[in-house]
């Protein structure tokens, strides 16, 4: 299989742990001898790291950052951003993906969308990838309640509840994807979901941490989780405070704006203090901060947390799919404070497998954050995470960069003689 005539888009949109995997892929399908360009928000966070791997990167839309943190409280407002986000992806992946061979299409639903219609008109060929199992419809879990549309808890039959689940993403979506189709002359989408998921969608996680238990409609590939490795040094200072005495504990909530939790940096700091304990703090989205100096604390940005999480005792984190798959990685013991979305789901896996503790709610209090973290930093449970790191699969990107490029070789008519 030879990759050096293919060029391939890839197409994200949402926070860091959208990007990230992306960019893990990129790097990949690149040492394949692939053309890459990623379509990515216009952060500067993304287009930093992007270019730091050498990767060319195409600014869609407005900021993630500006759009997580002032997400609209009342569910109202989502139809109207889906709509903005959709415009900007026609309107930026259009221009991106032309020569492309192939499009993998991840991100935000309506973002989504917005690419697959693309590769739809352009007949390129695209694949749907999710960073976590909760939005592919499977008998196996409930699907994820939308703001503002919650599921009924009385309801267990799967099937309805799927069926709801789509209900929802039409309600919210499906005229702003059909607008926005319409202007290019595409028919419009009866099914959002089914249309962005497709028939093939890939999963790109470990099959330890978020086994896929399968599903009667859709033929799910897992391909493990897409990992950039990351070869960035930890800041002099960062170094010489891990150095100076045992093992801290991490905390951070990456892309999570932290609403409700005006004080969590306190309740974290000394929660983790009364366990004996020194503190790395990551500012995040949240902007997490302490008043004055702090021999016991040290308050970092944008960090290597590959290299990060192997040298600290635990790990305190909101329980994104990247997050939790580094730290098991690293075979260190976690805490997850889920906010929304998928979290609920990471907390529980870490918790079902010995590797962490599962806090109750998305808001730590002193006692609850401090129960939590016995449990984390007990003997039993770092010997459970170092176990569980060695199963953690790092093949993913590969996986995923060979069955992407032995696709477009075949669809590719044979050259002539």
């Amino acid at each position: 299989m030879g990759g050096c005539d293919v060029r391939v888009l890839l197409s994200t949109y949402g926070s860091r742990g959208d990007v990230e995997p992306v960019a893990g892929l990129a790097v990949r399908l690149r040492e394949l001898g692939a053309e890459v360009r990623v379509c990515a928000p216009p952060d500067e966070e993304f287009a930093r790291r992007l270019a730091g791997v050498g990767v060319p990167m195409v600014p869609v839309g407005r900021s993630a950052r500006a759009l997580t943190t002032s997400a609209p409280s009342a569910p109202a407002g989502l139809p109207q951003r889906a709509a903005e986000v959709i415009a900007g992806q026609l309107d930026a992946v259009t221009a991106a993906a032309e020569g492309c061979d192939a499009m993998v299409v991840t991100g935000m639903m309506p973002a989504a969308a917005g690419a697959r219609s693309v590769a739809e008109k352009l007949g390129i060929p695209s694949v749907s990838v999710t960073f976590q199992q909760l939005t592919l419809p499977s008998p196996h879990h409930r699907p994820l309640a939308y703001p503002g549309r919650p599921l009924p808890p009385e309801v267990t039959d799967s099937r309805v509840l799927w069926d709801l689940d789509a209900q929802s993403i039409n309600a919210l979506f499906g005229e702003a994807l059909n607008t926005n189709r319409a202007s290019i002359g595409l028919p419009p989408v009866d099914n959002v979901r089914d249309y962005v998921i497709g028939d093939r969608p890939w999963l790109a996680t470990d099959p330890t941490l978020d086994p896929w238990l399968g599903s009667p409609d859709l033929d799910v590939v897992q391909t493990g989780p897409w990992i950039l490795p990351d070869e960035r040094p930890l800041p002099a200072e960062l170094t010489a405070f891990l150095e100076a005495g045992a093992p801290p504990v991490y905390v951070g909530f990456g892309s999570m704006p932290m609403r409700e939790s005006t004080d969590v940096a306190q309740v974290a700091v000394e929660a983790i203090r009364a366990q004996g304990r020194r503190a790395v703090m990551a500012r995040g989205w949240a902007g997490l901060s302490l008043d004055g100096d702090r021999d016991d604390c040290f308050v970092v940005g944008e960090v290597n947390q590959q290299e990060l999480f192997g040298r600290v005792a635990a790990v305190v984190h909101h329980g994104g799919a990247g997050t939790t798959t580094t730290a098991a990685r690293a075979g260190t013991p976690q805490v997850v404070v889920p906010q929304l979305a998928d979290q609920p789901y990471w907390a529980g896996r870490v918790a079902e497998l010995g590797i962490g503790a599962a806090h109750d709610g998305p808001v730590p209090t002193f006692a609850s954050l401090s129960a939590a973290l016995a449990t984390a930093l007990a003997p039993e449970t770092r010997a459970r995470a170092a176990a569980v790191a060695g199963a953690i699969r790092t093949d993913g990107t590969t996986v995923a960069a060979r069955l992407l490029l032995d696709a477009v070789s075949r669809e590719r008519p044979p050259a002539s003689a």
